[in-house]
């Protein structure tokens, strides 16, 4: 049997979200979010729960940036 497919030529994508320096800031954010939670239990005072917070919206604001860089 022989079949009548056309070939397509190849299209070009140019797929943003591949690029290491996306993957690189999230891994900062992740790294960030993780020393924010363990500054959380190391000890019940202030000091160490501003720091947590500060590490945590740090983490947060760096994650959400790279998120919608590659969405856009």
């Amino acid at each position: 049997m022989a079949s009548s497919v056309e070939k397509r030529p190849h299209v070009s994508t140019d797929n943003n979200a591949n690029k290491t320096e996306y993957y690189i800031g999230i891994l900062f954010a992740v790294i960030f979010g993780l020393a924010g939670t363990f500054f959380r239990f190391i000890q019940d005072s202030f000091l160490f729960t501003s720091i947590s917070n500060i590490l945590l919206i740090i983490g947060v604001v760096i994650a959400l940036r790279a998120v919608f860089r590659i969405m856009k």
